[in-house]
């Protein structure tokens, strides 16, 4: 229901968009939207990333795999199970930069009576080929706002399209972001586990790049657009001098408005793992709980009873009862 769900509202942006465009709401579509959006996405951006800043975190609690460090003839895992800053540091970049977790016994099946882990590196290649080429296609994308471009964007862009297939020549990221997408939408649907615990909220982010996808894929190779007046168009919103030049085509105006909706949605959805995973106390944070004692800050101050405050208080009373004191008076 969830799927079916997400599927219908991305089907409903596209229709919104495809009908502004037709009724020539260009300056709503294509300059008032993408500021908003934009807008939205660095605001909820940094409320998200205050708010867990201020989030209490009293004790070491990292999610460790490995040995922990204790005694010095027990060999620990300096990056399973971090116990200094620069562990953490390497834990952390494995898990940004090649997504080490994903690498590992994902899978538990049921054999013989007993449970059996597994690899899933299927999910492990899905999830690093979407997020590299999303970031391929995000610094491509940069050659529409800058003037002169980079000399590094268009590089790039220059080994994106390596292959020089076609013409206009077939960029690989475009093709690769798509099937990772559709692969990681299938697995949600197809895998009975997966789908039991996916959401609406698992489900219309990936229709929704897959939306992005296929409208950029449209635009490039089969519906064709006036680059120039697009180019126009996107640097008058990087310089503020906004205009909307005509005959661009209907699919760019559906494109960027599903962009917009990927930019307005990213801060309050799933997609925040962003910027989550690098203030998750679950990973930022070293395991030497053995040899540093962390005290909760705010805990209030507590005024110990001792047993010989106990014992003075009490000791006729526990004389009386043959009950034996430390101190006769």
């Amino acid at each position: 229901m969830g799927m079916i769900f997400s599927l219908v509202a991305v089907i409903v942006l596209v229709a919104i968009a495809f009908m502004g465009a037709k009724q020539n709401l260009l300056g709503l579509f294509g300059v008032a939207i993408p500021y908003l959006a934009v807008l939205v996405f660095i605001a909820g951006f940094i409320r998200k990333v205050i708010k867990w800043g201020q989030s209490p975190v009293p004790f070491h609690i990292p999610t460790t795999c490995g040995q922990q460090k204790s005694l010095p003839w027990i060999k620990h895992s300096s990056l399973d199970n971090p116990s200094t800053t620069l562990g953490v540091v390497g834990r952390m970049a494995l898990e940004v930069l090649l997504f080490r977790s994903l690498f590992r016994n994902l899978k538990t099946d049921m054999s013989d009576g007993r449970a059996v882990y597994g690899s899933n590196k299927w999910l492990w290649l899905g999830s690093i080929a979407f997020h590299v080429t999303f970031v391929v296609v995000f610094i491509r994308h940069l050659r529409f706002f800058m003037e002169p471009v980079p000399t590094w964007v268009n590089a790039i862009d220059a080994a994106d399209g390596f292959l020089q297939v076609g013409v206009p020549h077939l960029l690989i990221t475009g093709v690769v972001l798509l099937a990772a997408a559709t692969y990681l939408l299938l697995r949600r649907i197809f895998n009975a586990q997966v789908k039991y615990i996916s959401l609406p909220a698992d489900y219309f982010p990936l229709f929704l790049i897959i939306g992005i996808a296929v409208s950029g894929i449209l635009m490039r190779y089969f519906i064709k657009v006036d680059i120039i007046k697009v180019k126009e168009l996107t640097m008058g919103l990087a310089t503020f001098h906004t205009t909307v030049p005509d005959g661009i085509g209907v699919i760019f105006f559906v494109h960027l408005f599903l962009i917009s909706v990927f930019f307005a949605y990213f801060p309050f959805s799933k997609l925040m793992h962003l910027g989550g995973v690098f203030l998750s106390p679950t990973r930022n944070l070293a395991n030497n709980s053995r040899a540093v004692r962390h005290v909760n800050p705010w805990n209030p101050k507590v005024k110990l009873h001792t047993y010989e405050e106990y014992e003075d208080e009490f000791r006729e009373v526990m004389k009386s009862e043959g009950i034996p004191v430390e101190k006769e008076s």
